[in-house]
């Protein structure tokens, strides 16, 4: 490979790792403009009912179909009262403008991990969900007839128990009761009472899950998302999806609106984040989804200037529940129960609660089931006194040496195969100019020397689904964030360890560059190959380097060990095998 192939390349790489935040710098994401805290549902205007005697026992629905102007959430301008409920892992915070949930505090997580072990706990904040947003969770929206300027009267805690209560002029009455519970979760309670002496119609409306924020002020917000589950799967919005941008990278058109497919299939909605979830669970399945994007409070300038790192731009995406319109007879109410679990993504307490929750860690499709084997395995060796770092490693082992017969055989397999190289060459050259009588020949002679062009393929093959598995579990599992190893402070994310110019410095991937390269240098090479092509997979490598260099360093470093494991086995293959003489090739028969 020549010095200008080498530089080509190199350019390359660089511009394939450097090519997502140099868009994002060049075409930043476009701020949203107006208010997005509106509900675009539609409402059939509706005569009221002559005969109030006879009004139903159950709300009227109504069909959307005439829309209805949109409703812009304003909080009062009166001050803003608090009160809160609090478990031993959780602190829900109320909040008096919007009858709702102003925050959801972590109290055994903190906002950012500890770099060194000196720093104190006390002196960071706690995770929060909800943070910042603009509208508070379980607010109620949809026009003048459901949600006005006036603050909610909000009860002190009794028994594990607030309440947030009004009544507006048209003479509906607004109960909500909060209850806490285990686990993280809080059960709520909505009543809609019509008080008034004519029938109340009611447009339709929203209830608020809540914003899905990030984590921290460092946070870039690509894990940020809101997602939805209509008993069999998953479906989310992200970052990605709303930017809408052409090719997943030029400059698109944003999108201001999500929306769930289907009608009547809301099993659950969620706002979340990297670790952390707010899941809305209604007791009946909710009609529909629909998710916008928000602005969220932007650093100061002197914030910026002291740590480069923070978002400039944060972004959230708030979700709510919608219902249809419904027509309310004089002293009819509605009852809407649900339970909110908020708090850390964590699998086997996700479980536990059913329903399909433990969706939201993504572990889903075919390499689904092996990322939660790997979970289980890696809580397992911890819950034995292995840290997680020793945990990576030692499943990293026991995977190699479950593979390991394969891999000693492919490596022979592959050794054989370098042995009969001039006989194949031979045989290519005899049949050049019949490429199908060619390939005949060469499987009829692979075939009587026991050798397969396969074999070196099919370990690697096999070590995807556990690679694309770690992938995914590495990616939220809530155990890894803080987890140290070596100079790691936190497995969940890069191992920075400086900042030159600007440019992260990762050891993790550099190491398992290296280890990478010194593989394939070993690497015997396969029988037929341009040497333009065994030198390009020599250097493929560098493309994995670029590729991780910013994922969680529980990703390198098992993809590190498992280098290091394949070198140390081709070590131990060299040499212990003779390769077996090869079968002669069938000698051309004579032209009489």
């Amino acid at each position: 490979m020549d010095r200008k192939t080498i530089l080509l390349l190199a350019v390359c790489f660089l511009l394939l790792f450097a090519w997502t935040p140099l868009v994002n710098r060049i075409y930043p994401p476009v701020p949203v403009q107006g208010s997005t805290n509106a509900p675009s549902a539609n409402v059939t205007q509706l005569q009221a009912p002559t005969n109030t005697a006879t009004a139903p026992l159950t709300p009227t629905l109504q069909a959307p179909t005439v829309p209805q102007p949109a409703s812009v959430w304003t909080p009062p301008s009166t001050a803003e009262s608090l009160v809160s409920l609090e478990t031993e892992e959780t602190r829900f915070v109320f909040t008096s403008h919007g009858g709702g949930l102003r925050r959801v505090e972590l109290k055994k997580y903190p906002e950012s991990v500890r770099r060194k072990k000196g720093d104190s706990d006390q002196a960071q904040r706690l995770a929060t969900l909800n943070a910042h947003a603009p509208v508070p969770a379980l607010a109620l929206l949809g026009g003048p007839e459901i949600h006005d300027a006036q603050p909610y009267r909000l009860t002190e805690p009794a028994q594990g128990v607030v309440r947030a209560e009004k009544s507006l002029s048209n003479g509906l009455a607004i109960l909500k009761e909060f209850r806490i519970d285990t686990n993280h979760l809080l059960h709520v309670a909505l009543r809609l009472e019509n008080q008034g002496k004519e029938p109340l119609v009611l447009p339709a409306h929203e209830l608020v899950i809540g914003t899905a924020t990030p984590i921290s002020g460092t946070d870039d917000g690509t894990m940020v998302r809101v997602e939805w589950f209509d008993g069999r799967s998953a479906s989310s919005a992200d970052q990605a999806w709303f930017a809408n941008r052409t090719l997943g990278c030029l400059p698109g058109t944003p999108r201001t609106e999500y929306a769930s497919a289907g009608t009547s299939n809301i099993v659950w909605g969620s706002v979340q984040n990297q670790f952390f979830a707010m899941i809305a669970l209604p007791a009946e399945i909710a009609p529909r989804l629909v998710a916008r994007p928000v602005d969220l409070p932007r650093p100061t300038p002197e914030e910026l200037a002291a740590n480069k790192r923070l978002n400039a731009q944060p972004r959230g995406f708030q979700a709510a529940l919608a219902y249809d319109a419904l027509t309310l007879a004089p002293g009819q109410a509605l009852t809407r129960e649900l339970d909110v679990f908020a708090g850390p993504k964590e699998y086997n307490a996700l479980v536990k609660l059913g329903r399909g929750i433990d969706q939201v860690m993504g572990f889903s499709g075919f390499f689904g089931w092996f990322a939660k084997l790997l979970l289980l395995s890696m809580n397992g060796l911890h819950r034995f006194g292995l840290p997680y770092g020793a945990a990576i490693i030692a499943i990293t082992v026991i995977i190699k040496i479950l593979f390991w017969p394969l891999t000693q055989a492919s490596t022979r397999s592959m050794k054989r195969m370098q042995s009969l190289q001039p006989q194949m060459k031979a045989i290519q050259a005899k049949y050049k100019d019949d490429p199908k009588k060619m390939n005949q020949k060469l499987m009829e002679f692979m075939k009587q020397n026991r050798v397969s062009p396969l074999g070196g393929c099919l370990p690697l093959l096999l070590q995807i689904p556990v690679f694309f598995g770690f992938f995914q579990m590495l990616r939220s599992a809530i155990e890894l964030r803080g987890a140290r190893f070596l100079w790691a402070y936190d497995l969940s994310q890069p191992d920075t360890v400086a900042m030159i110019f600007g440019f992260p410095l990762n050891p993790l991937p550099l190491i398992m560059g290296a280890t990478q390269f010194w593989q394939a240098r070993l690497t015997p090479p396969s029988p037929g190959v341009d040497p333009m092509q065994q030198k390009l997979m020599q250097y493929m490598p560098l493309i994995f380097v670029f590729m991780l260099y910013n994922f969680s360093a529980g990703l390198a470093l098992y993809w590190t060990v498992q280098n290091l494991l394949s070198i140390l086995q081709m070590k131990l293959t060299k040499g212990t095998a003779p390769a077996p003489a090869p079968v002669p090739s069938p000698a051309p028969a004579r032209r009489r």
